[in-house]
């Protein structure tokens, strides 16, 4: 099978540069979302893929193509720990990275970060990787819902990256199935955090080429504000056995000469980058890094606690302020009607009401006050229908002038 692709790349609305860079080759697809603030993420991002694209070439096996992948990103996490050395005011930096190899029907995916893959078959949507962040891991552990995902303070807390922190970092790989009429989608989560998912399916969906709903996606992304870079990989596996040539494609920073190209390095004392994290040469953006330690996590989980109990509390303190002000609210407007007087019949009798001529659902809001000794009946045509569509008072004595003026008609 061959694969048909595109590759689009946006800085957004509010950036004032794109760290993220995307790859569509000819066997090789990949996205890396830099991190590490202006000067270092978008660096962080070009470099990773840079050295990717080495294993954009034919392999004799999937199992082999999923090996030389993932020894592609160790390597490229060494170059990115070593640009560091060389240049400490990139301290900091890092970049995830999405990506798979085509091997015939099969494809070798390796993930590390939040960008992700997804899988259009027959009409339904899948999301073949895991975010590596905080939030992820709440959801996982069932202490939070997706929903609550989407709005936790810290849901831009990632726990692995490429980067100049670990030397071994910690990479998801896996095989997958591809079949004829499969469209796949690597994106940065500048598509997948602010476009929902039924919004993406529907533009996967729609019968148009790749870079058509490349373009599409980025649109629908910056239809959201585009407060992030967004990048976009579509990949349509094709059965058909077309061989043309496509020649590869690289967008955002990695299709830029390096910033750090050409400059003298600078070989400052080593100190161990642990240490130097998160202490950062360079205004730090959204996403941050946090080593995926149990300490770490433990701690991150005991602070979520506290913020879930403090929510829960708030919650609870709204509710009654609300609850209070409803009750108010209810005694206040009782107690308003019962000021209020009508005439009207009951059991037969001309009777004085106290209250409005209304009832809240179940809840009648007025009563009698007294029955008098008339008797509806007696009364002429006109009062009878009066009183029994009830005459409204100003106040009680207005009423008891209301009841005497009937009990004169009787007399007359």
């Amino acid at each position: 099978m061959r694969a048909k692709s595109a590759a689009a790349s946006h800085v957004g609305k509010i950036r004032s540069n794109n760290q993220d860079s995307g790859y569509a080759g000819a066997h090789l697809f990949i996205v890396a979302d830099g991190m590490g603030g202006h000067a270092g993420g978008d660096v962080a991002s070009a470099l990773a893929i840079k050295h990717v694209t080495s294993v954009d070439r034919s392999f004799s096996s999937v199992s082999e193509a999923e090996v030389a992948l993932h020894g592609a990103l160790i390597s490229a996490n060494a170059v990115l720990a070593e640009t560091v050395f060389d240049h400490s005011e990139l301290t900091g930096m890092g970049t995830t990275v999405s990506g798979f190899v085509l091997v015939g029907s099969e494809l070798a995916i390796a993930h590390i970060g939040d960008s992700r893959i997804y899988r259009l078959r027959g009409g339904l949507l899948t999301q073949i990787t895991s975010d590596h962040t905080f939030v992820q891991r709440l959801v996982d552990s069932g202490r939070i819902t997706v929903e609550e995902a989407a709005v936790h303070p810290r849901r831009s807390v990632l726990m692995r990256v490429l980067g100049d922190v670990d030397a071994t970092p910690e990479i998801d790989t896996m095989i997958e199935h591809g079949e004829p009429g499969d469209r796949w989608l690597l994106c940065s989560d500048g598509l997948s955090s602010y476009v929902a998912e039924d919004r993406i399916a529907a533009a996967l969906a729609l019968d148009e080429d790749a870079e058509a709903v490349a373009d599409r996606l980025i649109r629908e992304s910056l239809d959201q504000g585009a407060p992030d870079n967004v990048t976009v990989v579509v990949v349509d596996i094709d059965g058909t056995g077309d061989s043309a040539h496509h020649p590869a494609v690289t967008v955002g920073s990695a299709s830029d000469p390096l910033a750090i190209e050409g400059e003298a390095p600078r070989k400052p004392l080593r100190i161990p980058t642990l240490l130097l994290h998160p202490l950062k040469a360079t205004k730090p953006d959204d996403s941050h890094f946090e080593p995926e330690s149990e300490e770490f996590l433990d701690e991150l989980i005991i602070e979520d606690g506290r913020r879930a109990k403090r929510r829960r509390i708030s919650l609870v303190v709204v509710l009654a302020v609300v609850a209070a002000l409803i009750t108010t609210a209810v005694v206040a407007g009782y107690q308003w009607t019962q000021t209020h007087y009508y005439v009207g019949e009951s059991n037969g009798s001309v009777a004085i009401y106290r209250g409005i001529q209304q009832d809240l659902g179940p809840i009648p809001l007025s009563s009698v006050y007294r029955e008098t000794t008339l008797s509806v009946s007696d009364l002429s045509a006109i009062n009878q229908s009066a009183v029994e569509t009830t005459i409204s008072a100003d106040n009680l004595a207005d009423a008891e002038r209301i009841v005497s003026q009937l009990s004169n008609d009787i007399a007359d």
